[in-house]
């Protein structure tokens, strides 16, 4: 399907309860993370990982007027429009598909670590056993499938699983509307609330309605896509020209080397028989 899709997260209605979390884990088969320490609080993993694609982050704040908070921030990947993981993929394993998730291909990756350290949010990771990123690839198969048999968008395993109304998931035109009338609602009571869908990285098909300033929840204000990136690729891709051209020219000189001295051979040979 070509129609642009993507999900909400409105942080102000967000439970934590992780339903999102189980129904992530179900619906890719991924095995339990079991290097889980306590750290003395209520969030289930550090951070995500090649077994956690979809983390509810949870943190305790005060604010200025010394009210306490409880934050419940979904983070998994964005599915940027303009991708710096696909973009500063060596072996472009990362596609950008045209309804606007983000996917990785497994058969071209190596684990070479550019998508995370390219990415704002640095959310790939590798798999060290079988050296291979992985994150959210927004169940595009569920997607695609639903749209193949009935026609319709099948939601996300997250948010089909979400009972707080929190996850919200069809065209990206209905989000960024209900993203907007969700921000209204609690703009009341939350003066410094916002949308959060960067366009320094050609908007995200990840939109959040986020409760305050995006760097509150830790999160970049005006993350970008750097050229550099494309100037990199580009650069790496002549220097690989450069060296099998230079490789060619060597094979060649051998050959051309091997020639002259064949030739001379038989000249001296036919000056011995004259």
């Amino acid at each position: 399907m070509t129609q642009e899709i993507a999900m909400l997260h409105d942080m102000s209605r967000c439970t934590a309860c992780r339903g999102c979390m189980v129904a992530c884990k179900q619906w890719h088969d991924l095995p339990p993370d079991m290097d889980t320490p306590f750290e003395g609080q209520y969030q289930s993993h550090k951070d995500l990982s090649s077994r956690v694609y979809t983390l509810i982050q949870m943190k305790e704040r005060v604010d200025d007027k010394g009210k306490f908070h409880w934050d419940f921030f979904k983070k998994n990947c964005f599915h940027c429009g303009d991708p710096a993981c696909a973009k500063g993929c060596p072996e472009n394993a990362i596609d950008r598909n045209p309804n606007g998730t983000v996917v990785i291909n497994e058969e071209k990756c190596v684990g070479c670590h550019y998508c995370e350290h390219n990415c704002p949010w640095h959310i790939p990771k590798i798999d060290e056993i079988r050296h291979k990123s992985t994150k959210c690839d927004l169940c595009y198969d569920r997607i695609a499938h639903g749209y193949e048999t009935t026609g319709e968008i099948l939601k996300p395993s997250c948010a089909k699983t979400c009972t707080a109304h929190a996850l919200e998931f069809g065209t990206i035109e209905e989000m960024k509307q209900l993203a907007a009338e969700r921000l209204a609602m609690i703009q009341p009571n939350h003066p410094n609330a916002n949308i959060y869908c960067p366009e320094g990285v050609g908007g995200t098909h990840m939109i959040y309605v986020l409760p305050d300033k995006p760097e509150v929840f830790g999160l970049p204000a005006n993350p970008v896509t750097p050229l550099s990136i494309d100037l990199w690729k580009a650069g790496r891709t002549f220097t690989k020209l450069a060296i099998g051209g230079a490789a060619a020219g060597i094979v060649g000189a051998m050959v051309l080397s091997k020639m002259v001295k064949s030739r001379a051979k038989e000249a001296a040979k036919e000056q011995e028989k004259g």
